[in-house]
């Protein structure tokens, strides 16, 4: 009998044990105020914590772009403006060459000056004058209408050297002897060159000077009872434009 007992009681033993277990797991999940243990999303930690770091980087970039451009912008020079007009004068020696040079002396003129920024190596120059020289009896008058192209070779610190080249309609007209009397030539409109070069200096955005060397070269102009008028004449102005 004892036998019999000892086997009941380790049979209800394990019968409890058994029956046991599900019952305290129903009973966890029927209490809502049971422990519950929350696993972490490791996945979207990684995200989270990887993201704020990428912007940073496209900061600094950034940044440092800006304090590159920053830092060469004002060691280079201020870019020309274009399609910009400019109006000025030209004052200076007028110098007759050739055989322009016997009906007058060189004497100080001014010249009317017009410039069109067409690019930033190229200019439109037109230079207008009239001017009369003498020396004792004889005269010479110089009338011209010329269009330049002003090319720039190089521009440094709003310090800029230039070429320039062009044609012209010109009115040359000299009073000289004619046997025993002093006569005009008959006034004509004749082509010429011109020749040049100098350098500009720019102010500001709206006031240049500088200096320029001009040679003028009409072509012959032809006389019915007199010889022939021809020669040049060189002028070095210095000049000053407003530009708008």
């Amino acid at each position: 009998m004892s036998k019999n007992k000892f086997s009941l009681s380790v049979m209800a033993a394990l019968a409890a044990i058994t029956f046991s277990t599900p019952l305290t797991s129903w009973a966890q999940s029927k209490n809502p105020y049971a422990p519950r243990i929350k696993t972490p999303n490791t996945k979207s930690e990684l995200v989270d914590k990887s993201a704020p770091s990428e912007a940073p980087k496209q900061d600094v970039a950034e940044e440092a772009l800006s304090d590159s451009s920053s830092m060469s912008s004002p060691s280079s020079p201020a870019q020309r403006k274009l399609q910009q007009h400019g109006l000025g004068l030209g004052i200076g020696q007028n110098f007759l060459l050739g055989n322009y040079g016997k009906y007058g002396d060189d004497k100080i003129t001014a010249d009317v000056l017009y410039t069109y920024a067409a690019s930033h190596s190229f200019d439109l120059l037109i230079d207008a004058h009239n001017s009369e020289q003498k020396d004792n009896k004889k005269r010479m008058r110089t009338r011209g209408l010329s269009a330049s192209i002003k090319g720039r070779m190089v521009e440094f610190d709003n310090f800029s050297p230039y070429i320039l080249g062009g044609l012209g309609f010109y009115a040359p007209q000299a009073r000289r002897r004619v046997n025993t009397t002093y006569k005009w030539t008959e006034q004509k409109i004749t082509f010429g060159l011109n020749l040049g070069s100098g350098v500009d200096l720019r102010l500001n955005d709206e006031f240049v000077v500088g200096v320029m060397g001009m040679l003028h070269w009409p072509f012959q102009v032809s006389q019915d009872n007199q010889s022939d008028l021809k020669g040049y004449y060189f002028k070095l102005l210095l000049t000053g434009m407003y530009l708008f």
